[in-house]
C-alpha cells in the first residue's frame, strides 16, 4: 500500500482578479484522480489523502503536508474541468514548479497533470518531476502507482512524457469511453466549508462544480482541448443524479455549475435527465456552458429550463460572421440572436464570451461585436483577447511571431501576444470600454423601465451616472490608441 498525497497547483489568492470575484469552486478533477487511486484495485488500497491549495497563500504550505504524511508519491493533478486551469497561467506554473521541489527534497516520486504541463512536458521534467500525465489521466495514474509501489518498470505505459536517456519520451493513451465506470469524486476528502463561506459571504447562495462529460466534438481552431481532446463522451444521466443526491445531502448547495465544454449534448440526455430529477424529488439550479446552434435544436430550450437551468454561458465570440468563419466557429451571428431571445422567453440567464483580436480582425468587426452586443443584451458578459494555445491550428498561424512571453501571467493579464492591426495597449482599453459601454446600455434600458413604474430598476438605472462619463472617457482613450 503506498502513500500516496494528491494535491493541485491553482491557487487563487494568486489570481487577483480570480479571488476578487470571490466564486471559488473546489478542484474537482484533482478529487477524481483521488478517487480513483482509493478505490478498491490491483488487490488493495492505497492510502490517499488529498491537500487543497485552492484557498492557500502559497506553495510553501505543502511542506508542512509532507512532513506530516510523509508520502511515497505527490500526485500534482489540476482540476481540467476548469477554464481557470485551461489558461495555463505562468503564477500556477511556477507555484507548481516550487510544489516539485518540496516534493524531491522529501523523497518523493512526482507526477504532474494539467493542461499546462501537457503542452510542456519537457520544463516539467527539468523542473524535477517524474513524469507528466498527457491527457486523461485515471487510467494512466492508477496503472502507475500501481508500478512504482511494487518497483517495477514504468516508462512504457501509455499515456505519460518522461526522460529516457536524456530525452523525452511521449505516449498517448486512448480516451476513455465508460465514464460511469469511474468512481464519484472524493469529496469526503477536502474541507468544503470555506468555500461554502465564501461563497455565501459574496454571493448570497453556494455553488458546487460537477462535470457530466469530457471532450468536445466541435473544432474552433483556437480552442486548446490538451485533457479531453475532441472526442466526446458521457456520463449518464443516472450517474449524474446520484452525485447530484449526495452533493444535495451532504452539503445542500443552492446552485449547481456543470463545467462540461459542451452540456447535453447528446440526443435525449437532457430530456431523460429531466425526468429522473423528478422521480427523486431534486430541485436544482444550475449553469451550463452551450452553442447557441445547439439550444436551437429541438425541445433543448424548453426541457433544460424544466430541469432547472439558470443560467447558460454561449461562446459568442464576435458580432461579425466573417470573424465567426475565420475561426471555424460553425455558428452564425443570427443562431446567436435566436439562442439569447428563446432562452429569455424561458426565463434563462444568458451570458456571452465575447473574444477581440482575432487573425484579421478590423475595426468594422469590432463595431459588429459591440452591435451585437447591444442588440442581445445579455444578462452578462466575459470579455477576454485572442490567446494562441499549443496545439491549436490558431497557434500554429502566429507561433513564429510569439516571443518570449506565450502565456499570459494569471487571468488579468490579456496580453496580445501576436501581430494584430492594433498594439496590444489598444485590446487592453477596448475590454475596458466594451464593459462600460455594455453596462451604460443596462443603465438606460433600466432607466426606461423605471419610467414605466418597475421601481426595482432603480439601482440599476442609478449607474448609469457612473457608466455614462466612464464609457465615453474610455472611447476618447481608446481613439487616441487606434492606429
Amino acid at each position: 500500500m503506498a502513500r500516496v498525497l494528491v494535491t493541485h497547483s491553482y491557487f487563487y489568492r494568486l489570481d487577483p482578479k480570480q479571488w476578487k470575484d470571490a466564486r471559488p469552486y473546489p478542484p474537482l478533477g484533482t478529487l477524481m484522480a483521488a478517487a480513483v487511486l482509493r478505490a478498491d484495485h490491483a488487490g488493495g488500497r492505497h492510502d490517499v489523502r488529498v491537500f487543497d491549495t485552492g484557498l492557500l497563500h502559497s506553495p510553501e504550505e505543502l511542506a508542512t503536508e509532507v512532513a506530516s504524511f510523509k508520502p511515497q508519491i505527490l500526485v500534482i493533478h489540476d482540476d481540467g474541468f476548469n477554464y481557470l486551469t485551461k489558461m495555463c497561467l505562468t503564477v500556477m506554473r511556477e507555484a507548481c514548479f516550487r510544489m516539485i521541489r518540496i516534493g524531491k527534497e522529501a523523497g518523493c516520486r512526482i507526477v504532474v497533470s494539467s493542461s499546462d504541463s501537457t503542452d510542456h512536458a519537457a520544463e516539467y521534467l527539468a523542473a524535477g518531476a517524474d513524469t507528466v500525465i498527457l491527457g486523461e489521466s485515471e487510467q494512466t495514474l492508477r496503472e502507475l502507482v500501481d508500478l512504482w509501489e511494487n518497483n517495477e518498470p514504468w516508462q512504457g505505459i501509455q499515456g505519460i512524457a518522461c526522460l529516457v536517456n536524456g530525452t523525452v519520451k511521449r505516449s498517448a493513451r486512448p480516451v476513455m469511453r465508460d465514464l460511469d465506470a469511474l468512481p464519484l469524486p472524493a469529496w469526503d476528502l477536502i474541507d468544503i466549508a470555506p468555500y461554502k463561506r465564501i461563497w455565501l459571504e459574496s454571493q448570497g447562495y453556494f455553488s458546487l462544480n460537477v462535470a457530466t462529460t469530457r471532450g468536445c466534438p466541435f473544432k474552433c481552431n483556437w480552442c486548446a482541448k490538451p485533457i479531453y481532446g475532441n472526442r466526446y463522451n458521457s456520463r449518464s444521466p443516472e450517474h449524474v443524479v446520484e452525485e447530484l443526491a449526495l452533493l444535495h445531502e451532504r452539503f445542500a448547495p443552492e446552485h449547481i455549475w456543470m463545467c462540461d465544454d459542451i452540456f447535453g449534448l447528446k440526443p435525449g440526455w437532457v430530456q431523460r435527465f429531466k425526468t429522473l430529477l423528478k422521480e427523486r424529488g431534486l430541485r436544482i439550479r444550475y449553469k451550463i456552458q452551450s452553442r447557441a446552434d445547439l439550444l436551437l435544436e429541438s425541445d433543448n430550450i424548453a426541457a433544460l429550463a424544466d430541469s432547472g437551468l439558470h443560467e447558460v454561458w454561449i461562446g459568442a465570440e464576435s458580432g461579425s460572421q466573417r470573424i465567426l468563419d475565420a475561426m471555424d466557429k460553425g455558428i452564425t451571428v443570427e443562431q446567436i440572436l435566436q439562442a439569447r431571445a428563446l432562452l429569455k422567453t424561458h426565463g434563462v440567464r444568458v451570458g456571452f464570451f465575447l473574444q477581440f483580436g482575432y487573425l484579421g480582425e478590423e475595426r468594422a468587426d469590432i463595431d459588429r461585436t459591440i452591435a451585437m452586443l447591444e442588440h442581445a443584451m445579455p444578462d452578462d458578459i466575459g470579455i477576454s483577447v485572442s490567446y494562441p494555445l499549443p496545439g491549436t491550428l490558431f497557434h500554429e498561424k502566429v507561433k513564429a511571431e510569439l516571443g518570449t512571453k506565450q502565456n499570459w501571467t494569471d487571468s488579468d493579464d490579456l496580453s496580445m501576444m501576436f501581430k494584430q492591426h492594433q498594439r496590444p495597449a489598444f485590446y487592453k482599453q477596448l475590454h475596458r470600454y466594451v464593459h462600460k459601454r455594455y453596462r451604460r446600455r443596462q443603465a438606460l434600458l433600466a432607466t426606461r423601465r423605471l419610467l414605466r413604474g418597475e421601481l426595482r430598476s432603480m439601482e440599476r438605472a442609478l449607474t448609469g451616472l457612473y457608466y455614462w462619463p466612464a464609457s465615453l472617457l474610455d472611447e476618447q482613450r481608446l481613439s487616441k490608441l487606434r492606429n
